[in-house]
């Protein structure tokens, strides 16, 4: 007779010990009281982070001049938005598109544009035609798609030199240029429409029933970081809930409350060299938790590190008592006859 039938029959005889009664019910109600109780005692006591949402009709309350100094930058193209690269543009200058490689293989051409993106019109022009009645901004709009590329920088650029001498939170945005063409009553229409919240509803895209693609509110609040840095309405967000990338961004949620700790080892490559200063940094990254990942789950087949346990037996310490049972090990157990 084998060890484990002589095992199957010992734990498959009879229970002759006491019995007592037993209420599943009654102990599953009694635990579900005492969880619910110290759920409400510690809901109560430490509560939970209620942070604000971060909206673009914040951010232009905020800092109106930050909020249309971006705008600008969205409408002739120079945002970070509109020079990005795949997946939402075709733009491929090294000096401002963010298309990452490794090696000769770059994953965002590959993939190719599958989020179109055309900054000017869905961020700024397309928003602004939906306002009624407003007979000079539909003038403006008209004025500023049918003058040439040329003509169009030169009155962005002549509102942006006067517009970056004011600080961001300031609200004396600039309503008349004449230099400018029709970029003022553009900005100022955008900015009272980004103020009452109806730019917020129209940059969300509907492409079905629920309207939670976020995509291009987050882009454009994004885009900010990289042209005003931490002095940004989203750069002060960030900085303060500790999720700027050099304080190993999203091993914190918001508040001081713990995040999510799975994620030290990703985000600690980003502080390591060269990941800390590659321009391609995220796909190098990307490329070690691969490889990582990929020996971790294919360490039953690689040979010597699959013996790894057996020439270090930490198991046994874990699972020490199964291991002084003799019922388990190769001692031989007597069987009792009934």
């Amino acid at each position: 007779m084998s060890k484990w039938s002589q095992s199957e029959r010992k734990y498959g005889r009879p229970w002759q010990g006491p019995l007592r009664h037993y209420d599943i019910l009654k102990e599953a109600t009694i635990g579900f009281v005492v969880v619910l109780v110290l759920v409400f005692i510690l809901a109560i006591t430490f509560s939970s982070p209620d942070v604000p949402p971060v909206t673009v009709q914040s951010w232009a309350k905020a800092q109106p001049v930050g909020f249309v100094d971006i705008a600008l930058t969205e409408l002739n193209g120079t945002s970070d938005s509109a020079t990005y690269g795949p997946p939402y543009n075709t733009a491929s200058n090294p000096a401002t598109d963010s298309v990452q490689s490794l090696g000769p293989i770059s994953v965002q051409k590959f993939f190719g544009v599958k989020y179109p993106l055309n900054t000017a019109k869905d961020f700024v022009l397309n928003p602004l035609a939906t306002l009624p009645d407003f007979p000079a901004l539909t003038t403006a709009i008209a004025t500023y798609e049918h003058a040439s590329r040329a003509t169009e920088d030169r009155w962005v650029s002549n509102y942006q030199a006067k517009l970056n001498k004011l600080p961001l939170s300031s609200s004396a945005v600039i309503g008349n240029m004449p230099s400018a063409g029709p970029v003022p009553v553009l900005m100022t229409h955008l900015l009272a429409m980004a103020q009452s919240g109806a730019l917020d509803a129209q940059l969300l895209t509907k492409s079905s029933f629920y309207t939670t693609n976020y995509t291009n509110p987050i882009l454009f609040i994004g885009d900010s970081w990289k042209a005003q840095h931490a002095a940004s309405y989203w750069g002060k967000i960030v900085t303060a809930q500790h999720l700027a990338g050099d304080q190993w961004g999203v091993m914190n949620e918001t508040g001081s409350w713990p995040g999510q700790p799975w994620m030290w080892l990703y985000t600690m490559w980003y502080q390591v060299p060269p990941m800390s200063t590659s321009g391609n940094g995220d796909v190098e990254v990307l490329a070690i938790m691969t490889v990582l990942s990929l020996v971790l789950l294919l360490v039953p087949v690689i040979p010597g590190l699959r013996k790894i346990p057996e020439k270090i037996p930490l198991y046994r310490l874990i699972w020490r008592n199964y291991y002084r049972d003799p019922e388990f090990t190769n001692v031989e157990v007597p069987v009792h006859k009934a």
